[in-house]
């Protein structure tokens, strides 16, 4: 099955429960990679995992172009929570681009067609990470600091989100 050219609902997600093992035999377990699906996923936020990670019908997705704090850095708790805060329980539609990072699958995710890593870093809690986004979320942070926001901003850019 071709999932590039299909829309995935979460009604239709046949294929997930096979997904999630097939993800849990990362390299990490000693197992090769299986590639995350390309295409539309649209589902139910089921899980929060931190500022830049959500769960969507139980698969992690990774927001592509976003750098967050970690949950034990500063701003990492005030991140998770406002990511949780927007999303948690409601309907997200990802466009997921195949790339796989670590055990999440790379996607852009939006909210009642807003873009959930843009919110992020307008509301001052993220950063953009131009290697992934490709200054998708400049403007956004440049709003942030226009708005005083110190979160994102005092965030250091890391060292992933450097080209190379």
């Amino acid at each position: 099955m071709d999932l590039r050219s299909r829309s995935v609902s979460a009604a239709g997600l046949i294929w997930l429960p096979l997904a999630l093992v097939l993800l849990a035999f990362s390299p990490a377990h000693g197992q090769p990679a299986v590639p995350c699906p390309h295409g539309l996923l649209t589902g139910k936020v089921t899980f929060v995992r931190d500022g830049d990670t959500i769960e969507v019908a139980h698969l992690p997705v990774r927001l592509n172009g976003l750098a967050t704090p970690e949950g034990d850095e500063p701003g990492g708790s005030a991140a998770t929570r406002a990511m949780r805060e927007m999303v948690s329980g409601r309907i997200v539609r990802c466009e997921l681009d195949g790339e796989r990072t670590h055990d999440r699958c790379a996607a852009i995710c939006y909210l009642e067609g807003r873009d959930l890593a843009a919110e992020m870093v307008r509301a001052g809690m993220a950063r953009d990470c131009p290697r992934f986004s490709s200054g998708r979320y400049r403007a956004a942070e440049a709003q942030a600091a226009a708005a005083g926001a110190t979160i994102g901003g005092s965030y250091p850019l890391p060292s992933y989100c450097r080209s190379r």
